[in-house]
């Protein structure tokens, strides 16, 4: 990581340090700030002398730009080769149980495919298993992740997907960031989104790479990580 030291300047040293970490695209927790110039009062014959803050900041060590974290979220990812029979035995396992208590009819369906386990599930009124922007499915998809991993070396990707809910969010994002991308270039003014999962930024990352008017990044820590879309 570079330990390069920077300067930025501004009318009051939040602005400084705001256009700092807006420049750096990094979050406040990852850069050490001096004030190298303080807000000192001002006196009557010199209110209309600009006032220049200025603050001198330096990425923390293993600290990463939030393009570095972007390409993270978009790069495909390589996985070994792991046997996932018992992985998908305990999640079997777990589903049956985990169903039968449901107040409701529900099937599902298991697919291993690179390393992944894949479950369907799909029956009457699974809006509640899903919740409010997919909150339970994560949850849940969590709790299977953390039962196929728990006789395994290696942590088990489990993808859960319920009532089509997956492919409607995916679609709803890319019109999202379709909308966002065309109001960015109208207003010339870049727009942050609601905090989201790895999965959903990268829909919107993966979108908006074939706009060439708009960039996107990513900022802030999770599970509150937000997609920044503004003009290139």
């Amino acid at each position: 990581m570079d330990n390069k030291t920077y300067i930025f300047e501004g009318k009051t040293s939040t602005e400084a340090i705001e256009n700092g970490l807006k420049e750096l695209k990094v979050s406040k927790n990852k850069v050490d700030i001096k004030i190298l110039e303080q807000e000192d009062k001002r006196s009557f014959f010199s209110i209309l002398t600009p006032r220049v803050v200025k603050v001198e900041m330096k990425l923390k060590e293993n600290a990463q730009t939030d393009d570095v974290k972007k390409s993270e979220e978009t790069k495909p990812k390589h996985y070994e080769p792991v046997d996932l029979t018992e992985a998908t035995k305990n999640v079997k396992k777990f589903l049956d149980e985990f169903i039968e208590k449901l107040p409701n009819k529900l099937e599902y369906k298991i697919e291993e495919e690179e390393n992944i386990i894949k479950i369907d599930i799909d029956g009457e009124d699974t809006g509640y298993l899903i919740g409010y922007r997919g909150e339970v499915l994560n949850s849940i998809q969590t709790i299977v992740s953390n039962v196929a991993s728990k006789s395994n070396k290696e942590k088990i990707r489990v993808v859960v997907n319920i009532g089509g809910y997956r492919e409607k969010r995916e679609k709803d994002l890319q019109n999202l960031a379709v909308k966002i991308a065309g109001t960015v270039i109208k207003t010339r003014k870049p727009i942050t989104l609601e905090p989201m999962s790895a999965y959903e930024r990268k829909i919107i990352h993966t979108k908006l790479q074939e706009n060439n008017k708009v960039t996107t990044h990513s900022v802030g820590e999770e599970p509150y990580r937000k997609v920044v879309v503004s003009l290139k």
